[in-house]
């Protein structure tokens, strides 16, 4: 399957929240996506807070990978993958290789000490793409966040 990998631009972002739509659909949380596509074109392209790589055929954006910088206070400059995303009619073609290829080498020439990212526990394909590749999948450390509403409520309960 011919495929091209290139750097996102902000007309691909349209198609880049369809696949997020897609990936959130998968993950059995197609009601989470808050994001707009002008959110996309701003924080990408004016405050340039995401690289994005996208694979496209035939004029259609196919794949995607999104990262964003990060610093350790162990190691310095790291970048974090947020989505490597294919479209189901994709998967097994190479294309995600593909992609990490693209991160991996992006990383590289920023210089940075580490990629991370995360996998949901129940999704064994990707943690045995993840795994060939050579990725370390972490299964001791588990994943914190704060939403909107718990940024929300810690503030309120320490005012």
């Amino acid at each position: 399957m011919k495929y091209t990998i290139r750097e996102g631009q902000p007309k691909d972002m349209e198609q880049v929240l369809n696949l997020i739509h897609e990936l959130a659909s998968f993950e059995k949380e197609a009601h989470a996506v808050e994001l707009s596509l002008e959110d996309l074109q701003r924080d990408g392209f004016e405050d340039n807070l995401f690289h994005c790589f996208v694979a496209e055929k035939e004029d259609k954006i196919v794949g995607m990978a999104l990262v964003y910088p990060r610093y350790s206070t162990w190691k310095g400059p790291v970048i974090h993958l947020e989505d490597l995303i294919v479209t189901k009619e994709m998967r097994g073609s190479g294309l995600g290789t593909s992609l990490l290829n693209e991160v991996v080498k992006y990383g590289n020439d920023l210089g940075v000490k580490r990629i991370s990212w995360e996998v949901l526990d129940w999704n064994e394909p990707a943690i045995g793409f993840y795994e060939s590749k050579g990725a370390n999948v972490m299964r001791d450390w588990d994943v914190v966040q704060l939403d909107e509403a718990g940024i929300k409520n810690y503030l309120s309960a320490i005012a």
